[in-house]
């Protein structure tokens, strides 16, 4: 109890400004899961040895639709994660889902050499997808999806063709919006459409 006391009066001498960061950093890291991707270590032969440096790839996201990564460099790999990890939490995009478990259709991204291509999918399908993919999605909570990364293999590459491909997706709500329609009009055409399939079938 004596120790607890102690705590508490260190951080009331704290200055006002040390302890919000302190409170808006454990608000953070409760809201965010953060998983990371890659790490490589690189290095450097000088005189009298060798030295080395670590980069970590880092996805962060709240499980709701946000998510970001970034990528961090450092001598000690924790200090690397800690790095990227800080810098993907300022960097988030909102990515509309559907039923709040999978996209609202089908897309494409690429980055380089690395080519995505997601897939919508019914409940139940799970999340089938490749590690630095499998990741993201996960970060964002999507609960069923089918994903493919074609080319280049790079972890690096894959994040970033599939963010490219995430913000590419829109939601009947957007596009309504832009076409100055109901949402009821564009969902309800799409269903037809699909019944219409399955009858002819």
């Amino acid at each position: 109890m004596a120790e607890l006391e102690k705590e508490n009066q260190e951080k009331k001498r704290r200055p006002r400004k040390d302890r919000n960061e302190e409170a808006r950093a454990d608000r953070m890291s409760d809201e965010f899961v953060d998983r990371v991707v890659h790490v490589n270590r690189v290095s450097k032969t000088v005189k009298g040895g060798k030295r080395f440096a670590f980069a970590a790839l880092v996805v962060v996201g709240d499980q709701k639709g946000r998510v970001g990564f970034a990528h961090a460099k450092s001598k000690e790999v924790p200090d690397a994660i800690k790095k990227a990890t800080e810098r993907a939490r300022r960097h988030l995009i909102r990515v509309p889902l559907r039923e709040g478990r999978t996209l609202h259709h089908d897309v494409l991204g690429h980055f380089g050499a690395g080519r995505v291509t997601l897939r919508t999918a019914p409940a139940g399908t799970g999340i089938i997808a490749g590690g630095p993919m499998r990741a993201v999605f996960e970060a964002m909570g999507i609960q069923d999806v089918v994903a493919k990364c074609t080319g280049s293999s790079n972890p690096h590459n894959m994040v970033r063709a599939t963010f490219d491909a995430l913000a590419c997706l829109n939601s009947p709500r957007s596009v309504a919006a832009k076409r100055g329609k109901k949402v009821g009009d564009i969902v309800g055409r799409r269903d037809g459409e699909a019944a219409a399939k399955e009858i002819a079938e």
